[in-house]
């Protein structure tokens, strides 16, 4: 191996060779702790360590990295106190997840490192959002995003280069080659010669790099990033190294030949740096003696203080009060002034005065720029905030989600618009995986709003009329939104964009230029989790929300004699189950009502709630009334007989007469 120091002076490479060796003595503790149970699970980078050293040595401290599981010289180079890391990966309080995740499935502000999750793609677009911010900010900082050669595979890889190219984001892509995706070779990943080739397809600088050699990682990078700063560009770097361990210490090493371990076990990068200091008088033995004591020292002292730390006991509260960012919702009255707008109105008013309110946000989707969105909500934005803050995105919904995800990271609000809610599906991941659980694992807020235009009634088939809330419902740390009313559309949505948490905003596509209502021309706010009582009566409880509620009107109008009450709940998480709860009593029958398909929908657990709460109250069972359990279709008589609406009104009757 062939070093070249170019101008570094010898305090620089000594500084070079402590930071790689501590990662390294580190990583041999860890091995004897495995064998002794006291840890759980590791991730060996041995032999990989010259990568994640050299990265994180070139870039400034306020300079976000996303690492992966085998990237410890990232958290040792930004000087992470050793018990904290030891206590992270022993699951204790002075961890980093409060023992809810394991290993380096975390992020931490103060040392600006962004933890993986084990999905591996997304981290890559929310290094494209981290540095959206950062270019929106013009502080010329670079962010890099660490990945393996076998996530490349992966369509998040695509989406990621493609967005950062073609917006040219300063990210540093950083692919660790090492041979092996767990245990398969990458002959059997990809069939081009090298990972650096396909920048070529993104139109992206690329470079191949001895990963093994600290100081040609170091000098490329530190060239790259001083040219990124004067030039703002994504570059792809493949790192060709090897790991010398498993891919976790359980797997073991049995499939790789052993003719290739004895090769790269010569190219160690440890070994050959100090041969190579020691032999140009550089380090001597005393020195190097020193160093490893010292390390070992605090190694051990570190150690002692994480061992005697208690184990974490579970508090109830404190994990349900952790699923979401505490939030205070501040009560912004409406004027007196109105106008009477349609749905669509309210939805494009609440945007543009909430990017007035909120500079730092910033909207994405497929067509919203000049063009207005797919339904005009965003038509002359672009004339009033700039092609900065209302972005077309290309069409990769999984990694806008990131990036929206990587701007709240670095201080800013994203709002997603999916052009229809059934494309959601393709940025299923980052939503349930990433933006839902990520306040939950270390406390990072996750300010994303994700506009979905959805619903039937349209006639526009199984792409693009599905109304699929309870995907969402169920997953903790989300919360979902879907209003029915032009007034309420815009007050919930100035609150949507408010909340640091994630917020799934649903917008029925027929009520968008069919509902019109007076709403207040200004800017105002509704909490979260209220129902809206529409109408009241003592007969029976029908509970809807979307378009349904307008049905719902429609049959009560048909038949004024039904003494009902409507709850129009407005938000489905959080969910007003003390104004359902409350009415069910009154009434003693309740009739959910949902443009969803029937099974695993939300009326069912809305359902078993009251049959498990109120069931003393009950005169008869609680009734679902739903869409089949099919796809959506097209043509308009299978349409009409899919929806609900043509079975409602006998099935009011029928309970009111049970």
């Amino acid at each position: 191996m062939t070093f070249d120091r170019k101008n570094l002076t010898d305090d620089q490479l000594l500084d070079l060779y402590k930071r790689i060796l501590k990662p390294r003595l580190i990583e041999e503790k860890m091995l004897i702790l495995i064998r002794q149970g006291k840890v759980s699970k590791w991730f060996s980078g041995i032999g990989q360590e010259a990568i994640s050293v050299g990265v994180t040595a070139v870039l400034d401290s306020d300079e976000y990295i996303l690492p992966m599981h085998r990237n410890l010289g990232v958290f040792t180079g930004r000087n992470i106190p050793l018990y904290r890391l030891f206590s992270q990966w022993q699951g204790k309080a002075n961890g980093f997840t409060k023992g809810r995740d394991r290993s380096f499935h975390f992020g931490t502000q103060q040392y600006k490192i962004i933890g993986m999750i084990s999905h591996l793609g997304p981290q890559l677009g929310v290094a494209d959002g981290i540095a959206l911010a950062n270019k929106l900010k013009k502080n010329g900082k670079v962010t890099a995003v660490f990945t393996g050669e076998g996530a490349t595979s992966e369509g998040d890889f695509h989406e990621a280069l493609n967005i950062a190219s073609v917006w040219e984001l300063p990210v540093l892509f950083v692919i660790e080659n090492n041979g092996y995706g767990l245990s398969t070779p990458t002959n059997e990943q990809y069939r081009c010669e090298n990972l650096a080739d396909k920048g070529k397809g993104y139109g992206m600088e690329s470079h191949i790099i001895d990963g093994n050699n600290i100081l040609e990682v170091y000098n490329l990078l530190s060239e790259l990033k001083a040219s990124m700063k004067e030039n703002p560009r994504p570059v792809l770097l493949e790192f060709k190294t090897f790991r010398m361990r498993g891919h976790e210490e359980a797997s073991g090493t049995k499939y790789v030949p052993q003719e290739l371990m004895n090769m790269w076990a010569i190219k160690d990068p440890v070994e050959n740096y100090r041969k190579y200091l020691t032999e140009n008088g550089i380090l001597t033995a005393d020195f190097d003696a020193a160093l490893h004591a010292e390390i070992k020292k605090d190694i051990d002292e570190s150690l002692a203080v994480t061992n005697a730390e208690p184990e974490i006991e579970a508090t109830l509260s404190e994990e349900l009060n952790d699923v979401y960012k505490p939030f205070t919702f501040e009560q912004v009255k409406p004027s007196e002034e109105k106008e009477n707008i349609r749905f669509i109105d309210a939805i494009s008013t609440s945007l543009r005065q909430s990017m007035e309110r909120h500079e730092n946000s910033v909207i994405m989707g497929q067509d919203i720029a000049e063009y207005g969105g797919a339904f005009k909500i965003t038509d002359g934005f672009v004339a009033q905030f700039g092609k900065e803050r209302v972005i077309n995105t290309p069409i990769c919904e999984s990694a806008v989600v990131s990036a929206g995800m990587g701007l709240s990271i670095n201080g800013y609000k994203a709002i997603v618009e999916m052009q229809f809610a059934d494309f959601v599906s393709t940025g299923f991941n980052p939503i349930v995986n990433l933006l839902a659980k990520s306040h939950y694992r270390w406390l990072e807020k996750a300010d994303v709003v994700v506009r979905m235009p959805c619903g039937g009634g349209t006639q526009a088939g199984p792409f693009h009329s599905q109304t699929n809330e309870a995907w969402f419902t169920k997953t903790p740390g989300l919360k979902v939104v879907y209003p029915a009313f032009p007034y309420d559309a815009k007050g919930l949505l100035n609150t949507s964009i408010n909340d640091p948490n994630p917020v799934l905003f649903f917008e029925h596509k027929q009520l968008y230029r069919s509902v019109y209502q007076d709403v207040p021309t200004d800017y105002y706010t509704i909490p979260l989790g209220k129902a809206a009582l529409l109408k009241k009566g003592n007969q029976v409880t029908i509970i809807s929300f979307g378009a349904a509620v307008h049905w719902a009107l429609d049959t009560l109008a048909k038949n004024p004699e039904i003494s009902a009450d409507l709850l129009d709940l407005r938000t489905l998480q959080p969910l007003d189950i003390e104004a359902i709860f409350a009415s069910v009593k009154k009434t003693g029958r309740v009739i959910i009502y949902q443009e969803d398909s029937m099974f695993g929908g939300i009326a069912s657990d809305i359902s078993a709630m009251i049959m498990e709460n109120c069931f003393k109250y009950l005169d008869a069972p609680v009734k679902r009334v739903a869409s089949l359990d099919t796809p959506i279709p097209f043509t308009k008589a299978l349409e009409d007989q899919y929806l609900p609406k043509g079975r409602f009104e006998s099935d009011l009757k029928q309970l009111l007469a049970y």
